[in-house]
């Protein structure tokens, strides 16, 4: 009977391990993305200074933008990333954005290509 019960443990152990290395792999492995659009405003960056070998989590980027950030149904987030240069004011970007390691790479992109929830939340283009 004590077998039973430990083989059915084991199975049990065994079956839970397995469901976080897979839940792990699936996030770490892009499949849970979101898209986040954004509207450059370089008075919320702060410059970063080197940290001189050590592990620097920025990745070397001299800059680090806090923005307001929006989703498809105009959901708020307010999202951190780095840049190595001052980006273009007012630009729109489209930010890739993970659940553990957030922002993992962006685009500029047109306000027409904005999803009409984010588009809501941010500035109109200066027409001429």
């Amino acid at each position: 009977m004590r077998t039973k019960v430990a083989v059915a443990v084991g199975f049990s152990i065994a079956a839970v391990a397995v469901a976080a290395v897979i839940a792990g792999w699936w996030v770490l492995s892009g499949n849970m993305n979101a898209a986040y659009y954004t509207q450059v405003d370089n008075a919320r960056t702060e410059e970063l200074e080197s940290r001189g070998g050590v592990i620097d989590p920025t990745g070397g980027m001299s800059l680090l933008y806090r923005l307001p950030a929006y989703d498809e149904q105009g959901n708020q987030q307010e999202v951190s990333f780095g840049t190595e240069r001052q980006l273009r004011e007012g630009a729109y970007l489209k930010l890739e954005v993970e659940p553990i390691r957030g922002v993992v790479g962006w685009e500029e992109v047109s306000f027409d290509e904005l999803p009409q929830e984010a588009q809501a939340h941010l500035d109109g283009p200066v027409r001429p």
